[in-house]
C-alpha cells in the first residue's frame, strides 16, 4: 500500500513547476491555435491548472500565506485581462503589481512587531531563533543585530523591486499582438515561461545573498557556530 503524504508537507518544487509553469505553459504555446482550444479557452484551460493545484495545495498544507494569496490573485487578474481582451499594457502593469506590492509589505513591516523579514529568512524550520535571541541578550548585541536585521531587509525588499521591473519589462518586450489573438495566446506563454530563469533567477540570487549575509551578522554578534545555527530537529 503507497503512503499518504503526511497532513502538512509541501510539494516538491518539481511538482509545482509542472503545474504552475511547465503545463500551462505548453497549453498556451502549442494548443491556442483555432484547431485545437483556440486563443480564448487555451487561457482558460492554462488558467485551470495553477488555480486548482492551488486550492488542492491549501486543502492538503491547511494553511495560506501572503504570497499564495497574491499569487491566486495575479492568475486570477491574468486570466480575467486575457479574456476581456484588455490592452496588453494592463498585463504589464499587474505583473509589476504583485512583486512590486510584496517589496512594500516588507518595507512597511519593518515598523510593525511583525517583520516580513523574520518570516522570509528566520525561518524556525531550519533557524534555531530561541538559541539565536538568548546568545544575543547574553552579549547584549541585540540593537546591533536589529540593524543588520534592518539591512537584510533592505536587501529582501530590493528583490521583489528588481522582480517588479523584470516583470514589466518582460510583458511590455514580449506582448505585442491583439489580446484575444492566438499569438497573444502564445507570446502569454512564452511570458510564463522566461519568468522563471529571467525573474526568479536573479531575485533568488537576492534573497540568497540576503540569508548569506544574515547568517554572517549572527556568527559574529553571537559566536555561535553555524551548526548551531542551524536548526536540526
Amino acid at each position: 500500500m503507497s503512503k499518504k503524504a503526511s497532513p502538512g508537507q509541501r510539494h516538491s518544487v518539481i511538482t509545482n513547476l509542472l503545474f504552475n509553469i511547465i503545463i500551462p505553459t505548453l497549453i498556451l504555446t502549442k494548443l491556442s491555435k483555432a484547431e485545437y482550444l483556440g486563443a480564448h479557452y487555451s487561457i482558460v484551460v492554462a488558467l485551470a491548472f495553477p488555480i486548482a493545484f492551488g486550492i488542492y495545495d491549501f486543502i492538503k498544507v491547511g494553511k495560506a500565506n501572503l504570497f499564495s494569496i497574491l499569487g491566486f490573485i495575479s492568475i486570477l487578474l491574468t486570466g480575467g485581462i486575457s479574456l476581456l481582451e484588455l490592452d496588453a499594457k494592463y498585463i504589464a502593469i499587474k505583473e509589476a503589481a504583485i512583486p512590486g506590492i510584496i517589496g512594500l509589505a516588507v518595507l512597511l513591516s519593518q515598523y510593525t512587531r511583525y517583520p516580513l523579514i523574520r518570516t522570509l529568512l528566520l525561518n524556525e524550520e531550519f533557524i534555531n531563533v530561541q538559541k539565536i535571541d538568548a546568545s544575543l541578550e547574553q552579549r547584549a548585541n541585540r540593537s546591533d543585530f536589529n540593524r543588520a536585521l534592518t539591512r537584510a531587509n533592505y536587501l529582501v525588499a530590493a528583490s521583489f523591486f528588481l522582480s517588479s521591473a523584470l516583470n514589466y519589462g518582460l510583458a511590455k518586450y514580449l506582448l505585442v499582438s491583439p489580446p484575444g489573438s492566438e499569438a497573444y495566446s502564445a507570446e502569454l506563454g512564452r511570458m510564463t515561461a522566461l519568468s522563471f530563469p529571467v525573474i526568479a533567477l536573479p531575485c533568488t540570487l537576492f534573497m540568497m545573498a540576503s540569508l548569506y549575509y544574515l547568517v554572517s551578522q549572527i556568527k559574529k554578534l553571537t559566536a555561535l557556530e553555524l551548526e548551531e545555527i542551524l536548526h536540526v530537529k
